[in-house]
């Protein structure tokens, strides 16, 4: 089935499940995992500012990333994790699941509709229009069904 799986993450609640799942997951098939988290360039600001804002940035995305390191290391799966400057964060999603040879991605969908996601734009629809790549979109469900999901019957 599959054998490296991709869960990108950006931090939120939904974000956390998608982790909790997608580790069920390549724990049921015995797949490893590579967590990524994407974050946009900053807007140019004053040196001490810029400073700072990358220091929060990439505080930020080393707690997304022991998140979901410390997900697989609970459940006994092989984990790595990555951190990616890029403006367009779909094409960073894309382009880790090429570079690291993963089979599926696992990634939320916040479920925006209408206006809201034509504005603020879907990077889950973006990676699935274009990537070659199987896609497993999760919307959520509770938390504490989600290891038991895939256990042996």
């Amino acid at each position: 089935m599959h054998t490296h799986i991709l869960i990108p993450t950006d931090g939120s609640e939904l974000s956390a499940e998608t982790i909790d799942y997608g580790i069920a997951l390549a724990k049921a098939v015995g797949a490893k995992v590579t967590g990524l988290t994407v974050s946009r360039p900053l807007p140019h600001t004053a040196a001490g500012e810029a400073a700072a804002s990358r220091e929060r940035a990439a505080a930020a995305a080393a707690s997304r990333l022991a998140q979901i390191t410390e997900a697989a290391d609970k459940a006994g799966v092989d984990c790595d994790v990555v951190h990616v400057h890029h403006s367009q964060p779909y094409q960073s999603i894309i382009a880790a699941a090429n570079d690291r040879k993963c089979d599926l991605i696992v990634m939320a969908s916040h479920g925006r509709r209408g206006i809201s996601a034509i504005v603020l734009g879907s990077e889950t629809v973006k990676v699935l229009t274009h990537s070659n790549i199987p896609v497993l979109v999760f919307r959520g469900q509770q938390s504490a069904l989600v290891p038991d999901y895939f256990a042996a019957s």
